[in-house]
């Protein structure tokens, strides 16, 4: 397992077709998609392509969605990351956007604050970039409360894919200053 980031629960590492099966159980389920346009997979081929489809991300950007990993058990469960647009999204071009997707069964447990925390002091501090953005269903009451906590501002709501989505955005100078009261 070539690791990129371990944080204290999990290993962070690129997508393998090794981890098709769980990428399955996680993209088959109706309610993991219930925010993300309503369209689970059916199909292993679904799962190849998405992994095919990150690693020309890695080979193009350097980076794209991790597998997160739990370290005890060394299952994939679910993965998260950065995607690097170099085309228009909401008015914005070429930046970086905080993803994240997880099996059902390890919803509530803050994998997703856990991992999200190491990837966006992995992007400040590797990246050079001065923001990174997320976007989520304004529905996804989670999603945004995670992205609040995480020290996102909430920028505005605009129309993605003919539906309501939430655009937020975190600045370097925010991050940091977060981490250093954190660990004050």
């Amino acid at each position: 397992m070539n690791i990129l980031i371990e944080t204290q629960r999990l290993f962070l590492k690129e997508l393998e077709h090794s981890d098709s099966t769980d990428l399955f159980e996680m993209d088959a389920d109706p309610d993991v998609h219930l925010f993300i346009e309503n369209k689970p997979v059916n199909s292993m081929d679904e799962i190849t392509t998405i992994i095919e489809n990150l690693k020309k991300q890695y080979e193009k950007f350097g980076i794209a969605r991790w597998a997160v990993v739990h370290k005890i058990t060394h299952e994939c469960i679910g993965w998260a990351g950065l995607k690097y647009f170099d085309y228009p999204l909401n008015c914005h071009n070429n930046f970086y956007e905080l993803g994240y997707r997880f099996k059902k069964k390890h919803w509530g447990n803050g994998f997703v604050t856990e991992s999200s925390t190491a990837i966006l002091d992995y992007g400040f501090k590797n990246l050079n970039t001065e923001s990174i953005f997320a976007i989520t269903n304004p529905k996804n009451e989670t999603s945004n409360k995670v992205l609040t906590k995480l020290g996102f501002d909430f920028k505005e709501t605009f129309d993605y894919e003919g539906g309501p989505t939430n655009w937020y955005e975190l600045s370097k100078t925010s991050w940091e200053r977060k981490r250093l009261h954190q660990k004050n």
